[in-house]
Formats: structure tokens, C-alpha cells, sequence
């Protein structure tokens, strides 16, 4: 008994019908796995994005507590100062203060008191002046002899010796016969210069004389003289005597 070869037709279509399923096997295999493979990429992008997503946040958390907890510098401690050192400060300036004061002061009282000084000098230069001038010229017939005596105290040099030779020639004599009485007034005194122990005064002076011969109708002159002094320990003489204005007054009769 023969085996019976299938016809070529029929090797086709088994050939045909083999390779069918396969070929739709593929095909369904194919159409199956193209989705497949799409949600598989799919599904695998997610988890990649993921990660990157968690390593950023991650990062920036991790970067946010570094911010947060970096440590602040400290600040500077003060220095603080000693109480002695600000003590002697405060000191330094209040004595300070006060020498600038002093100093200030001394130099606004100085002229004064050297001005006051220099008033004082005048004052006492003029007593003695308007002392020596009343004493010079003022007599009674009584005590004419002790006229030069008394005249002695005020003055000094040459001029006493002067004034004594004066005394005694020229009033002593003639107005003790006609019983003369003299008596002079300062109304003024200035002093012209002053310079160290030396000084330069004029007196104004009226004076008045009387005697019982002419009924004791009074003589009056007007004189002013100028002196030179010099001080002598704490006094001032007169060195010097010239009169400036001599001026009769006496109402006549």
C-alpha cells in the first residue's frame, strides 16, 4: 500500500493554513504588544520622573534647614568702662573747666584791680596834696612862728628848706605886725600824672585874709597851684610848688 503524496495545491494551502496561525499569531502578538510596550515605557517614565521630582524636593529640603539653622554672628560684647577711669575723666574735665574759669576770671579782674589800684594811689595823692596846700597857707598871728614847723611835715628836698627862708622873710614879719590872718579852702585837686613814686597834682584854692586894721573886711583870692610830689615810704611830699592862676576878688568898697 502506497502513501499518497499530497498535490502541490494541497502543499500550498497546508503551507498556507501553517503559516496562517503563525502569521496571525504574530500579527495578534503584534497588535497585542505594541500597547504593552507603550504602558510599560509609560509605567517606566513615571518612576524616573519620580525619583527626580523626590531628589529636588529632597534637595531643597535638605537645603532649607541649612538656611534656616545657619548660626547668626554673636554680637560684639560691649566694653565696658571702669568707673574709677570715667571718675578720673569727669575729674580731669571739672578741673579743667575750672582753671579755664580761673584763668578767664584773673584776666577780666586784672585791669580792674589794677585800674581800682591806680584810683586808690590818686586818692591818696591828693589828701596829702590838698593837706600840704591848707597847712602851707593857713596861719593866725598866734601861731605864725610854727608855720615853717608845721609846713615841714608835708614837704621834702630843696622846697622845704625854700618855703622855711620864705616863712620867715616874707609872712613871719610883716603879717604878724599887721596881725594878718590867713585861711585857705581846697575846692578842687587833679592829678595830672602819675607815674611809679612820682606825681603831678593841681589844687584850686580860695583863700581869705583878715585883719582888725582893715575892720576885718575879708581879702579874697583865687588860687591854683601846681605841685610836683615824690612818695617817701607811704607818704607823698611836695618837692615843688608854682601857683598857675592867682586871682583877687575882694569887693570893693
Amino acid at each position: 500500500m502506497e502513501d499518497q503524496q499530497p498535490a502541490a495545491g494541497d502543499l500550498t494551502e497546508t503551507a498556507e493554513t501553517a503559516v496562517t496561525p503563525e502569521t496571525d499569531a504574530t500579527a495578534e502578538t503584534g497588535e497585542t504588544a505594541e500597547p504593552v510596550a507603550e504602558t510599560e515605557a509609560a509605567e517606566g517614565d513615571s518612576p524616573e520622573e519620580g525619583e527626580a521630582a523626590e531628589a529636588e524636593a529632597a534637595e531643597a529640603e535638605a537645603a532649607e534647614p541649612v538656611k534656616q539653622t545657619k548660626p547668626a554672628k554673636p554680637p560684639k560684647p560691649k566694653r565696658k568702662r571702669r568707673p574709677g577711669r570715667l571718675a578720673a575723666v569727669v575729674v580731669a574735665l571739672v578741673a579743667a573747666l575750672f582753671i579755664g574759669s580761673s584763668a578767664f576770671a584773673a584776666a577780666m579782674v586784672q585791669p580792674y584791680l589794677a585800674e581800682r589800684a591806680t584810683v586808690e594811689i590818686k586818692l591818696k595823692v591828693a589828701r596829702a596834696a590838698a593837706n600840704a596846700i591848707t597847712t602851707l597857707w593857713s596861719y593866725t598871728p598866734e601861731n605864725m612862728d610854727t608855720l615853717a614847723d608845721r609846713a615841714g611835715r608835708y614837704l621834702t628836698g630843696d622846697f622845704g628848706a625854700q618855703y622855711r627862708k620864705f616863712v620867715e622873710e616874707k609872712v613871719v614879719g610883716p603879717n604878724k605886725q599887721l596881725k594878718i590872718t590867713n585861711s585857705t579852702e581846697v575846692t578842687g585837686v587833679a592829678v595830672e600824672s602819675l607815674d611809679g613814686p612820682n606825681a603831678t597834682v593841681i589844687v584850686y584854692t580860695n583863700t581869705t585874709a583878715t585883719t582888725p586894721l582893715k575892720k576885718n573886711i575879708p581879702s579874697l583870692q583865687y588860687l591854683s597851684y601846681r605841685m610836683s610830689m615824690k612818695r617817701e615810704g607811704d607818704r607823698w611830699l611836695v618837692t615843688r610848688m608854682t601857683t598857675i592862676t592867682s586871682l583877687d576878688v575882694t569887693p570893693q568898697l
